[in-house]
Parts: C-alpha cells; structure tokens; sequence
C-alpha cells in the first residue's frame, strides 16, 4: 500500500476540512492557508505521490480534476474574471503533500505567476 497523506485521511473524512465537492474519482475542499479569496484543493481519491508517478489509469482521475475545477470556478463566481489553476511537483516545483493536488485559486487579480528576470 502506498504511504497514507493528509489528503487520505480528509478524502475518507477522518479529519475535517471544507470538503465543497466529492465523487468516486475525486474531492475538493478549501484550502486551510487560503493565498485568495477562493483557494480550493482538487484531490485524486486515490494516492498519486506526484504528476511524475501518473500512469494512463489516472486519466479518469486526472480529466474530472480539471472539469471539477471549472464546474467549482462558475459555481464561485470567478470563471468570467478568471482564475488559476497550479499543480507542483517534487521539492523544487513547491511540493509539500506528496499526493497530487490541483489549487484553484482566484477571486482577485493574481497578478505573473513567475517573475521575470
């Protein structure tokens, strides 16, 4: 069996969080750090430690984050002005929870997601 996340425990609601979306592939719930107005984490039901370990199995899993995520966007009002959607890999991507997640995050102008250098 694959190492146990934090996200496994809220997917099978043994710790609470804000879970505002769940079916039989994934969950989403707000962030408890929200970096905007509207900060939701979109979680594969099943443990992918990152996007490098994604196999063809996971599409499923990985096409309904995506379409969950534009369903929760119009659901909260920030579709038309926009928003971002940010997934990072391994320690220099930013990674801490090493099971996959999609941030949605919006609700105010974001502004470069990189700086120029």
């Amino acid at each position: 069996m694959a190492e146990e996340t934090i996200f496994s425990k809220i997917i099978r609601r043994e710790i609470d969080a804000d879970i505002v979306f769940q079916d039989d592939l994934v969950t989403a719930f707000r962030d408890i750090s929200p970096q905007a107005p509207q900060h939701i984490l979109i979680v594969p039901n099943h443990l992918i430690p990152t996007i490098n370990d994604a196999k063809a199995s996971d599409e499923a899993a990985l096409g309904r984050m995506m379409t969950v995520a534009a369903k929760l966007a119009k659901e909260a009002g920030i579709a038309e002005d926009g928003y971002r959607l940010i997934m990072n890999c391994n320690q220099h991507g930013g990674q801490e929870v090493y099971h996959i997640h999609l941030h949605l995050v919006g609700g105010k102008a974001l502004g470069p997601m990189l700086q120029r250098s």
